[in-house]
């Protein structure tokens, strides 16, 4: 119960925002027919469908690393043949990593935490409604995204999005020169010390722009320091 009031709540504060970047997609895929999208951090399943509502999708591949967040995942779209569903991370390494369970799903990851921010403190006192128990240290799957792009013979994907919680930068790290394929890269980033990130901004910013990618979306998210960014392959640009 608790975890679908805390659902409903991020949802509602997210609504405008969401809003905001369906309208941006829609500015762009007016001519296109049937979406190709790589869904990477896919949690229950939000964003798919999210996007399945509002656009005609060929495939979406939904990966989720997280067993108690993917066995949701699996039930919300067992009937949908064109939603591809992995239980497994993407990123530049493979094997079985730490992987940080929250009471709080959505926000799990693979990055370690730091349990004395005090963002992390106000967060989950927040969120958790009173819960002791603020996370689970467990082991969870990573494969390496370029290597997906390659056995699967993808050639194109329109969007990337990639929710990872403090993991964007491995995740485009690991698709690496496959990245060639994507129109556009939809992420966030967090500013704040919760998470103990190997990377900043500057980072993903010249990873993309090495790729000829260029930024042309930014959105502030609300009551948290983090941003919404959207980058798209300098092809595209009309």
């Amino acid at each position: 119960m608790i975890n679908y009031i805390i659902k409903f709540l991020i949802n509602l504060i997210d609504y405008n925002n969401k809003k905001k970047i369906i309208n941006f997609f829609k500015s762009k895929f007016s001519n296109k027919k049937k979406l190709k999208i790589i869904d990477v951090g896919a949690h229950h399943g939000e964003t798919a469908k999210l996007l399945l509502n509002h656009f005609d999708i060929d495939k979406i591949y939904c990966f989720e690393p997280s067993y108690e967040n993917f066995k949701i995942l699996e039930k919300n779209f067992l009937k949908l043949s064109h939603v591809k569903l992995y239980n497994y991370g993407l990123a530049n390494k493979e094997g079985k990593f730490d992987f940080f369970q929250t009471s709080e799903s959505s926000s799990s990851t693979f990055v370690k935490i730091n349990k004395n921010s005090k963002y992390y403190k106000k967060k989950y006192l927040i969120l958790n409604l009173g819960l002791k128990k603020n996370y689970i240290n467990t082991k969870c799957d990573i494969k390496k995204g370029i290597n997906f792009f390659i056995n699967n013979k993808i050639n194109n994907i329109d969007l990337l999005k990639i929710d990872t919680e403090g993991f964007e930068y491995e995740v485009l790290d690991g698709i690496g020169k496959e990245l060639n394929k994507v129109k556009f890269i939809y992420f966030e980033h967090h500013f704040d010390d919760m998470l103990k990130k190997s990377y900043t901004l500057t980072n993903i910013h010249k990873l993309l722009v090495n790729n000829n990618f260029e930024k042309v979306f930014k959105l502030k998210m609300n009551f948290r320091k983090a941003f919404e960014y959207i980058y798209m392959y300098k092809e595209n640009k009309k």
